[in-house]
């Protein structure tokens, strides 16, 4: 048996060589790779030794020869093929070990140049782990060290790979190759003259790897899977440990992403309920507990069933009180010994487990996608994703009544949920908690109007209220709404041809407004 051994990343590569020339595997190598096998005292036949000729053109070279691919191509099964091996002094090579040249890494680089990146693409490497996973019947291919030992326990146990094995080391070797395609076309069309690189390449390539297939999609009727980014953010729902219940449908995953991602962005403790993508309660408090019990109180029809997100562990108190309801999903960055125990008994609630992100500049270092993606028919829309963080000293005071410290954090909670509720979003808010919602209405006075009406079946009183509109008011109408079910200031972007009638009504009314100068559109 031989083995062809050409390894960029030389992780774990001794002690797989160490553990198949001790199988009596015969080992086949080039360049730095060979230098270390030998330094290491291990027997080794150099790439060029088989070929006949040596490396050249600084090593662009070396393995892309009838010497080499003949070994992995020829079919053992086929007289001609071995017949062909024969006459032209061709050995077989059963075992191929590649890792490609670092190109993603490289391009990750701040400043990379083109040159570096053009000297980091991998000719013979994909090349071989190609011509290898093709004849996979008889060819093992290994494009990762995380494949090594399971690879040498198998050799040792049966004395060669199985089918089964050989099959899933070669869909694996053609999925790294198809990434590292993927990669350098994104790198390459997305490079604009001047060195920089598009937001926006002129083509691209989604990489993304299956978790899970679903029990079925939005509708029973529908079928459903769920994947992850190749490289996903740190503190992303994909990367959530589910600790019990039933399996997660399509619609929890997407009412847990919306819930997550609303409470990940605060920085107190903090509670949000979902329902249909749509938060229906949100508040932050002293602990966990205080912020579940003022959520739930926005809307408590609603919030049954729904999904309940917490950026803290779940202690054992607030478990209790959300056990009390009928709950889907309960998420939470770790659930205590005392909180475990209560869900025991309710073993269809699903636990998951997400850690937060660690934070810092960028958009994946605070878990968070840099271009959302929508689907629609033969295309995609592609855009930043809307990020924006607003602080108090960008607030813009339009009003001869200008907001109390208090009403500035009112406004900017209610300006940080509005962000997560479908568009027309209208909401109230008071004291770090929701009072009354209202979602996705095509008018944005129904919005306004349905988050009174569901503040008055929670038996809240909207005195007193922040109101947050995802929009502009295009005219007075909306802001009489919203004064009328007892808001005392508002905040919206502002930005209408009518914003003069609308600052002189809130004059007229007597209430605060503030303008952002920003849009939170949500569809």
């Amino acid at each position: 048996m031989n083995a062809l051994i050409s390894v960029s990343d030389k992780t774990g590569v001794l002690e797989l060589a160490r553990g198949l020339q001790a199988l009596g595997v015969s080992l086949i190598s080039t360049g730095g790779t060979a230098r270390l096998l030998q330094d290491a005292g291990l027997p080794v036949t150099e790439v060029a030794e088989v070929t006949g000729f040596p490396e050249m053109l600084d090593g662009r070279v070396k393995t892309l020869h009838p010497m080499v691919h003949g070994g992995l191509l020829a079919r053992r099964d086929v007289p001609e093929h071995m017949a062909a091996l024969r006459a032209h002094g061709i050995g077989t090579i059963d075992l191929l070990v590649v890792n490609l040249y670092p190109f993603e890494a490289t391009v990750a680089k701040p400043g990379c140049a083109l040159e570096d990146a053009i000297e980091n693409i991998d000719i013979g490497g994909p090349a071989m782990v190609r011509s290898a996973a093709k004849n996979w019947k008889d060819v093992g291919v290994l494009t990762d060290a995380s494949q090594y030992e399971p690879v040498l326990a198998e050799l040792r146990e049966h004395g060669k790979l199985s089918d089964k094995t050989r099959f899933a080391l070669s869909v694996a070797a053609f999925n790294r190759i198809s990434n590292y395609d993927a990669a350098i076309s994104d790198y390459l069309s997305g490079l604009q003259e001047d060195g920089s690189r598009a937001l926006f390449p002129a083509q691209s390539n989604g990489r993304f790897v299956k978790l899970q297939d679903l029990r079925y999609g939005e509708n029973p009727h529908q079928q459903a899977a769920f994947y992850r980014d190749l490289y996903p953010a740190p503190g992303s729902l994909v990367s959530a440990q589910q600790l019990q219940g039933k399996e997660l449908s399509y619609n929890n995953i997407a009412d847990a992403d919306a819930a997550w991602e609303c409470v990940k962005s605060f920085d107190t403790p903090a509670c949000v309920i979902v329902k249909h993508a749509n938060p229906c309660g949100v508040a932050v408090g002293e602990g966990v507990l205080q912020a579940y019990e003022k959520a739930f109180k926005t809307d408590p029809t609603s919030a049954f069933g729904g999904i309940i997100a917490f950026n803290r562990a779940l202690d054992g108190a607030t478990a209790q009180a959300v056990s009390k309801q009928f709950v889907e999903v309960l998420i939470a960055t770790d659930f205590t010994p005392e909180a475990l125990e209560v869900f025991r008994a309710k073993a269809n609630v699903r636990l998951l487990r997400i850690e937060l992100p660690p934070g810092g500049a960028t958009d994946w270092a605070r878990g968070r996608n840099a271009v959302d993606v929508k689907r629609i028919g033969s295309g995609l829309l592609m855009q930043t994703a809307d990020n924006r963080e607003l602080s108090i000293d960008e607030l813009k005071v339009v009003t001869r009544l200008q907001p109390t410290p208090q009403q500035l954090q009112d406004l900017l909670f209610a300006w940080k949920v509005a962000k997560y509720v479908k568009s027309n979003a209208i909401v109230f808010c008071k004291d770090g908690m929701t009072m009354g919602v209202g979602a996705g209405q095509m008018s944005r006075l129904d919005s306004a109007r349905i988050a009174s009406i569901k503040a008055q079946h929670a038996g809240l009183s909207l005195q007193g209220t922040a109101v947050a509109s995802d929009a502009f008011f295009p005219f007075r109408d909306g802001l009489d709404v919203v004064v009328d079910a007892g808001a005392s200031c508002v905040i919206h972007p502002g930005g209408s041809m009518r914003d003069a009638e609308v600052i002189a009504a809130a004059d007229e009314r007597g209430v605060a407004m503030v303008f952002t100068g920003v849009r939170h559109f949500r569809h």
